[in-house]
């Protein structure tokens, strides 16, 4: 491909809103455009590496057993309602309705549709396993699309469905999926980690995600070094370090005009592992006070496990509640149902005294607890022990480039997607459900893979394998040597961009560190001379100066090594 043919409008300076590092550079480097927020356009550029993410997913899925189909964009209300998802899902959703008046969606998922095909065609046992899969369009009116392409309005996605006739069936479509996943990232060079998760708005009774590093994430995850435990945050189990050491007698301490934990620290000279947090928060069926260590962050979704939906309770709903303002609040004496962290069953705490101006030291969860129900609803911190191994945890930001989810019997029951078993009973067919953001994978890959002049794309997932450039495209020998170059590349197999404008050295040089192809031959009239070109990798900045005659070849088996 010559570069004076294709459309790569490089910028040299980021769009003013970008965060994300993978944002700046894929605008930059004239990878992707924006319409509007969380709409993209992908360039020539974009479109070459998302094809190459879609071929390593095609045929990794292709390798387990699964067969492509495409579902609509387009749903009807029916299957939605008829799962309950219609009700639940908020404002994330794009609803409408046709000029018949009926009510319509765009698909955010495509768990209903796929049931909805296999309760109309799957009949009997022998017509199971099955691995349903499709690369299509989804939809999502996501509150604050931000960071580029990892959050967006539209997107694509691999999601794959499996159909099994009982719990064994599905472990092992889990588990193929799960491997198979494993060799995408690997292919696609990016590091990774596999973590458990919630089943969110998915449903089911197991989840798994991958995640790969990155400061642009919107996840953290606890990671043991030890066990190889790894947990997204919301649902890591972690034990807190012991508090230190107090025997105080209960007792009243004056705290004027000190209600935060930072405030009340440093007034009475402790650290926050000393204090009991005290957190009001409002459910349907009334107050609930939650209760972790001063050095603890209260984790709501592991609170709504244990109590449901919820919110903070306001100030005004503080007093009326508990009769003390906040701040103030203590675990004593309340008439309304508590949960506790359990690394509160040991140690001595100091805690709001309900009074105004005051707290209270001497608080044991024997004396004080006694009404109080446990459970772990605290967010795991960095350096908390492994509940498995006791070694120190790791919290990594991650960015979630995939995710698997055993849906069980959600979705088949609702739609009545059953089949008839040996003896001719009918049964629901046990549904797993599997998804992955092709986006998200090239985004991960300039998230890991940069510096400070542009991209560094792995190989397998580059625009393009290998760019020539010739710095003189008007020096006669120059060019010669570079079309040579190109047609034995490409005769080998590999994927060439020529830079053939007539541009000075520098701008192209510029050009070729933010696109960020991971090899290149520069072709310059004094190497040439000598008979020689340079071959450079991106990723290291390692140059080889090479014979001509050699070059192709030289160029040819670096790859290979490095692919």
């Amino acid at each position: 491909m010559r570069y004076s043919k294709m459309f790569i409008p490089t910028l040299k300076e980021a769009p003013s809103d970008a965060e994300a590092i993978s944002h700046k550079l894929m605008v930059r480097a004239g990878f992707v455009r924006q319409l509007a927020a969380g709409l993209y356009i992908y360039l020539p550029l974009g479109i070459r590496v998302m094809e190459k993410v879609n071929r390593v997913i095609r045929e990794e899925m292709n390798a387990i057993g699964g067969q492509e189909v495409t579902m609509p964009v387009l749903n009807p209300a029916e299957v939605w309602q008829q799962t309950g998802r219609w009700d639940v899902i908020g404002d994330e959703m794009f609803r409408l309705k046709d000029r018949s008046g009926r009510d319509m969606c765009l698909a955010m998922t495509h768990e209903e549709t796929m049931t909805w095909l296999a309760a109309h065609d799957i009949r009997s046992y022998r017509e199971l396993p099955q691995i349903w899969y499709q690369l299509q369009t989804k939809l999502r009116d996501e509150a604050r699309p931000k960071s580029g392409v990892l959050r967006t309005r539209e997107f694509t996605m691999k999601d794959s469905y499996s159909f099994d006739k009982d719990e064994e069936g599905l472990d092992k479509s889990y588990q193929l999926h799960l491997e198979a996943y494993k060799r995408i990232y690997s292919r696609c060079g990016i590091r990774f980690s596999v973590v458990q998760s919630d089943t969110g708005m998915m449903g089911g009774s197991m989840a798994h995600e991958f995640m790969a590093p990155s400061a642009a994430g919107e996840d953290d995850v606890a990671i043991c070094d030890g066990c190889g435990y790894a947990a997204n945050t919301e649902l890591a189990l972690s034990v807190p370090k012991p508090s230190a050491a107090s025997n105080d007698p209960f007792d009243e301490i004056a705290t004027p005009e000190r209600r935060t934990i930072e405030e009340v620290t440093r007034f009475l000279k402790v650290t926050p592992d000393q204090l009991l947090k005290s957190i009001l928060v409002v459910t349907d069926n009334g107050p609930v006070l939650a209760l972790v260590r001063g050095d603890q962050t209260l984790h709501e979704k592991k609170l709504a496990k244990l109590i449901g939906p919820h919110r903070p309770a306001q100030k005004d709903e503080i007093r009326s509640a508990l009769g003390v303002p906040a701040g103030f609040i203590g675990p004593m004496g309340h008439k309304l149902r508590k949960i506790a962290d359990p690394v509160l069953k040991t140690g001595t705490y100091i805690a709001g005294a309900n009074k105004e101006g005051f707290h209270v030291k001497g608080v044991t969860a024997a004396q004080h607890l006694s009404d109080a129900e446990f459970g772990d609803i605290h967010t795991a911190a960095a350096e908390d022990a492994c509940v498995h191994c006791g070694k120190p945890l790791r919290i990594d930001r991650v960015i979630e480039i995939g995710n698997i989810f055993k849906l069980g019997t959600k979705y088949s029951v609702p739609l009545k997607a059953n089949y008839l078993d040996e003896q001719g009973n009918e049964k629901p067919i046990i549904m797993g459900s599997y998804g992955i953001g092709p986006a998200r994978i090239a985004a991960a890959a300039v998230e890991q893979g940069n510096d400070k002049d542009g991209i560094i794309w792995p190989l397998s997932i580059a625009p393009f394998h290998l760019l020539i450039v010739p710095v003189n495209v008007n020096d006669r020998p120059t060019m010669e040597a570079a079309e040579a170059l190109y047609a034995a590349l490409e005769e080998k197999g590999f994927e060439v961009l020529m830079d053939d404008r007539d541009e000075r050295a520098g701008v192209k040089f510029k050009d070729a560190d933010l696109v960020g192809i991971p090899w290149r031959i520069v072709i310059g009239e004094k190497n040439l001379k000598e008979g020689q070109v340079e071959v450079k990798e991106r990723k290291t900045g390692k140059v080889d100066k090479v014979k001509v005659a050699e070059a192709a070849e030289f160029a040819a088996k670096k790859m290979i090594e490095k692919d």
